[in-house]
């Protein structure tokens, strides 16, 4: 069934529950009409940018023509600048109602909708509803508190796997972000659910605002999405730090009470004066024993945000093993090091190179046992080779009665099939590399299946 075949019913759910409103839904729903003029008026340095509304829900730039498929994108190329959230930036000028208005009433009809067929409270109109009561205690100034892990569980969701891209295209539909990105920190770290700006200060972008909230809207120039430095625990976990007028036995106490290597000297909470290390403090005490703490300040240390990308400070973190974040308030408010970094990077592998394992036992197994006619039988398909085949047609092929048979294992095929099955889930968040770390006993189970393979499959 295509969007354009769906009833009403179906379609708004397919809003509450799917993906980002678009223009060209607020056209089908009446509440835009093709032509409209819009108004985007920038206060702040005098400036008004003008554009219309497509039939096909694109929005014109005036008078030069250009279109885009989102009111975001528009308003980006409008006023020359990376982050503006067009739902907001953008007014219809008949009306003198922001687009955001319009997605909200959209929203409220397809819960209206839904609950008159349904006469039920469903899962997505609980989500709505939700989300509609956090906007506004947002507008309220004050905005709710979670931790990332429980912000998911609103979608039943356990981390920040497949769930991710509803998830932000629900909240983006209601005009929120979190503040810090909850993809860019821990399950652990505290959020908040605020309105999303309109768009970033045009004289200076402080560290402390929010990217809008629907600025890539498949434009594919949106924040990168790979691991960054906020994932990490020690990231945005607190910090221990002396003063730049510290003596020595303080700073050394701290050092060992913590089993620390380094400790920031902070002048205040944003004002980063450098970092005392055993090293740092030898030399100064070696140089002259009469040194203060001060003498012993490394003032060449760097300072990233926690949403960073990992991979961008492996150089610096290479050269002096450890960089301090900041957090979205520009705080300095952890450190990260090389063994974290290690750490984090280990556990993401681990699981890959025992998938990596089990995926060459189990070809090994099905290849030397089953016969490629057979196998693309199994699995309804061409099999030109034991290679193409993924991890559920693995599955697929040893849950064959007659497979199982022929392959004289003393194991129960039901249980095994499910086990298998686990890990085939596994993998798929594996192999993605979510920032999350695998579900407690990932590595035993994958380790364990190992095991069995080796003992029963005859892979000498």
């Amino acid at each position: 069934m295509t969007e354009e075949t769906m009833t009403a019913p179906q379609r708004s759910m397919y809003l509450l529950g799917g993906r980002r409103v678009q223009v060209r839904d607020l056209l089908d729903a009446q509440l835009l009409e093709p032509g409209a003029q819009l108004r985007f008026r920038r206060r702040r340095v005098g400036a008004i940018h003008h554009a219309e509304v497509t039939g096909s829900g694109r929005v014109r730039l005036l008078p030069d023509g250009q279109e885009f498929p989102t009111p975001s994108r528009a308003a980006q190329v409008a006023a020359g600048m990376r982050a503006v959230d067009g739902w907001l930036a953008w007014v219809v000028v008949k009306t003198g109602k922001p687009l955001d208005a319009l997605r909200q009433e959209l929203l409220d009809r397809a819960v209206a909708t839904a609950g008159d067929q349904a006469r039920v409270e469903t899962f997505e109109v609980r989500v709505h509803e939700r989300l509609r009561e956090a906007r506004k205690r947002a507008e309220d100034n004050a905005p709710e508190e979670f931790s990332v892990r429980e912000l998911l569980s609103l979608w039943g969701a356990r981390d920040r796997g497949e769930q991710i891209i509803r998830i932000e295209a629900d909240l983006a539909n209601h005009g929120l972000v979190t503040s810090p990105s909850f993809r860019k920190v821990t399950l652990d770290a505290t959020v908040r659910l605020v309105v999303a700006p309109a768009y970033a200060d045009e004289r200076a972008a402080a560290p402390a605002q929010v990217a809008p909230a629907d600025v890539d809207e498949g434009d594919g120039d949106g924040d990168p999405i790979g691991l960054t430095v906020g994932n990490l625990p020690s990231a945005l976990g607190g910090l221990k730090f002396v003063a730049p007028n510290a003596t020595f036995d303080e700073a050394i106490t701290k050092l060992l009470l913590n089993d620390f290597s380094q400790l920031a000297v902070l002048n205040g909470p944003r004002n980063l004066r450098g970092a005392v290390t055993w090293t740092s403090i030898a030399h100064a005490r070696h140089a002259n024993l009469d040194a203060r703490l001060s003498d012993a300040i490394e003032a060449d240390v760097v300072a990233v945000r926690y949403d960073k990308e990992l991979i961008d400070v492996l150089p610096e973190l290479q050269r002096t093993g450890f960089v301090f974040v900041r957090d979205q308030d520009n705080t300095i408010a952890g450190i990260v090091t090389t063994a974290d970094v290690v750490r984090a990077y280990g556990e993401m592998a681990l699981p890959f190179f025992q998938i990596g394992e089990l995926d060459r036992s189990l070809r090994r197994v099905i290849s030397r046992n089953v016969g490629l006619d057979q196998v693309a039988e199994i699995c309804g398909k061409a099999v030109r080779s034991f290679d193409e085949l993924s991890m559920g047609e693995y599955q697929r092929v040893l849950s064959d009665g007659g497979v199982w048979a022929a392959l004289g294992w003393p194991l129960d095929r039901v249980t095994f099939i499910e086990r298998l099955d686990e890990i085939r889930r596994i993998r798929n968040d594996v192999m993605h590399f979510k920032p999350d770390p695998p579900p407690e006993g990932t590595i035993e189970k994958l380790r364990k299946l190992n095991m069995l393979l080796r003992r029963y499959g005859d892979l000498s």
